[in-house]
């Protein structure tokens, strides 16, 4: 009878053998590598928005707490200047004027420029081919380029009571009763203000809705062709809501630049003519310059950028839950 084998026994460790080497540490991949490089191209427009924007801004609402002339030291005041704000009938007419400057350069540029883009894409452009298309984009674009002073001192010839080309125009056909001082009188200062807004504006709209155009599948608008839809139960049922997300840029971006016009008023009225012109950034402007009451003028600046900062925020918020219902 054979004896089973015994297990053979472990060989006890030697003596002066060394550890198994530690593996070594993975290295940095190349995503973290290209993040890293990210934030060194940020850093210099890092630095210029902290310099040129967030100092400041922070300068602001420490002088917005005092009382100050522009010279020698501040005197501290705590919540004077926003608590006279809320007395002030010539602050908030001057909301008043520009709520109908966010109606003059948000809200009709956005339609009349979502009509255009909709009509030279689909219809100048298919019909007289995408050079005159763009040649009168370009056109309608071209007051957004010229400087705000040129703007400014031309339509102040336009609309002069004397000479004037619009008076001259009523005159040579014979509607001289319709002559009018358009900038001087208070009942017509700010919708002559907002006619010129309304031509400055609606060139951006059309380029970014143009631009949102031609991700638009072409084949929606065969189908809608071909069983008989017309040229405006298109735009109503496909242009619109496939440039959602344009029409949020649009309206947000026009919105913030009419909370803070400020050169076309100071060229065209100066607020005047007795405050029927005048918005919350020129009366800043008023107060730090005109009145020399800078911690004032900075309540109201403060007041602006914060209105202006939760207003961006309400438009990111309704986007983003737009969207992520689309999807």
């Amino acid at each position: 009878m054979t004896r089973p084998a015994s297990a053979t026994p472990a060989s006890p460790p030697v003596a002066g053998r060394r550890p198994p080497p530690t593996p070594p540490k993975p290295r940095r991949t190349g995503r973290s590598r290209d993040r890293a490089a990210y934030w060194l191209y940020l850093l210099p427009g890092l630095l210029l928005f902290v310099g040129v924007i967030g100092v400041p801004f922070i300068m602001n609402i420490g002088i917005s707490f005092t009382e100050w002339p522009g010279i020698g030291t501040p005197k501290w005041t705590g919540l004077d200047n926003y608590k006279a704000l809320f007395s002030d009938g010539e602050f908030w007419a001057s909301f008043r004027n520009n709520a109908a400057l966010i109606i003059a350069m948000a809200i009709i540029p956005t339609c009349i420029g979502l009509v255009l883009a909709a009509a030279l894409t689909d219809f100048i452009g298919k019909k007289f081919g995408p050079r005159t298309a763009s040649v009168l984009r370009a056109c309608i674009y071209l007051p957004q380029l010229l400087p705000v002073v040129l703007v400014g001192i031309v339509w102040s010839w336009l609309l002069a009571p004397d000479n004037g080309a619009v008076n001259e125009m009523f005159k040579a056909v014979g509607l001289d009763s319709l002559a009018h001082d358009w900038l001087g009188d208070p009942m017509t200062a700010i919708w002559s203000v907002m006619v010129v807004m309304v031509w400055i504006q609606i060139g951006f709209p059309l380029v970014i809705f143009m631009s949102g155009l031609q991700r638009v599948d072409p084949s929606l608008y065969e189908a809608a062709e071909i069983d008989g839809a017309s040229w405006w139960r298109r735009f109503w049922h496909i242009t619109i809501p496939q440039i959602r997300p344009e029409t949020f840029v649009c309206l947000l971006w026009c919105t913030i630049a009419s909370l803070k016009v400020f050169g076309h008023i100071y060229v065209l009225t100066k607020g005047g003519p007795g405050g029927a012109t005048n918005v919350p950034a020129y009366y800043s402007f008023q107060n730090f310059f005109d009145k020399t009451e800078v911690g004032y003028g900075s309540a109201i600046a403060t007041i602006l950028t914060l209105i202006i900062v939760a207003l961006t925020v309400v438009f990111l918020r309704v986007q983003s839950k737009d969207l992520g219902e689309e999807q």
